[in-house]
């Protein structure tokens, strides 16, 4: 798959700090203003779509989405995940008024291959990680969606195995539901980033916070034998140690099996013709980097030395190895969703 560089550089001196939500919003006004106002305009004058984000399990969908709703405003733009889906269906099995609205509506809407009693049985007595089938999906998507007109829809995992892909190709036609126009969002994350973001990540065992020793580490930091470590610092945590969550020490291989099969499905989508695609790179060469992005737009990365005693936080761009063993850095979140909203405009020709 080749994906382009979008080149965000602009070649002045201004700087942001695009974690401070009020400098992100001069950011975007700088790098896509124009782009904002027509996707913004777009929306308002009632026009809307549907968006299939694709990308591996730890790709930033989610976080590009919170962006994405940020930047052009959230009560036009919902976010919805399957996997959220099919976990509030074994909540709402559990109460009966739910339960019964929900078998009233799989009544009058499930087509499949397994008859309805037994896919409400499969439903009641369901184990989290046994997946669904195809059918039951579809049809759960449906009863979300309908509750979501006039609203942009970024349907975060779906397509999730190769016959999907299939299905998204006429997923409108199938729930019956609007003749907006869709587009796939096609995220191309190199697995070494996600392995390295797993092994970095850090948990407060007190609150559940989760920052990253590596790439986003908390304001205050303790050594012991074991190294540096991050203090969690939340407004209403009392400031334990934040320790490695259990096996991410193995990093992408308990789930290689199924980023393997999120890369198939990004190449069977990227093949597709007559769906239109947003192509987005978290990645870029470092040797070429600086020529397209600035850089503050790069992923810092950190270290720790102590210096008389005190410990020294050193902040320069994480460069890590991408699939192809390419040293590369790693993009923030903000300038890939310019590049989104930039391709939106260019394929929805607004």
């Amino acid at each position: 798959m080749d994906f382009p560089i979008e080149k965000t550089k602009m070649g002045d001196d201004r700087k942001f700090n695009l974690s401070d939500p009020k400098e992100r919003e001069e950011y975007f006004k700088l790098k896509c203003g124009v782009e904002i106002e027509k996707l913004k305009e777009h929306l308002n004058s009632g026009h809307t779509f549907i968006a299939y984000l694709l990308g591996k399990k730890n790709s930033g969908k989610g976080t590009y989405s919170k962006m994405f709703s940020e930047v052009i405003g959230a009560e036009k733009i919902e976010h919805l995940s399957v996997g959220d889906m099919v976990r509030a269906i074994d909540e709402e099995m559990q109460d009966p008024q739910k339960k019964a609205d929900l078998v009233e509506f799989l009544e009058k809407n499930y087509r499949g291959f397994y008859a309805l009693e037994d896919i409400i049985k499969s439903l009641e007595d369901r184990d989290t990680k046994s997946l669904l089938p195809d059918e039951i999906i579809l049809v759960l998507v449906k009863r979300e969606i309908t509750k979501r007109k006039g609203k942009v829809i970024l349907l975060d995992g779906f397509p999730r195995n190769l016959d999907q892909v299939s299905f998204s190709l006429f997923f409108r036609d199938l729930v019956d539901y609007r003749d907006d126009p869709d587009v796939f969002v096609l995220i191309d994350v190199p697995m070494n980033i996600i392995n390295e973001r797993i092994k970095w990540r850090r948990i407060c065992p007190k609150c559940n916070a989760s920052r990253s020793l590596r790439l986003l580490p908390t304001s205050k930091i303790g050594q012991d034998e074991g190294g540096y470590y991050l203090i969690c610092d939340e407004a209403n945590c009392d400031g334990g140690k934040m320790v490695m969550k259990e096996g991410d020490e193995k990093g992408i291989e308990p789930i290689k099996d199924r980023l393997l099969m999120d890369e198939e499905i990004l190449r069977k989508a990227y093949s597709l013709y007559g769906v239109p695609k947003v192509l987005l790179r978290n990645a870029i060469p470092a040797d070429v980097a600086r020529d397209y992005v600035d850089d503050y737009e790069m992923t810092p990365g950190y270290s720790f030395e102590t210096v008389d005693g005190e410990i020294k936080i050193i902040e320069e761009p994480w460069i890590v190895a991408d699939d192809e063993g390419v040293q590369c850095v790693s993009l923030q979140a903000a300038p890939v969703v310019v590049s989104m909203i930039k391709q939106l405009v260019e394929v929805f020709k607004i």
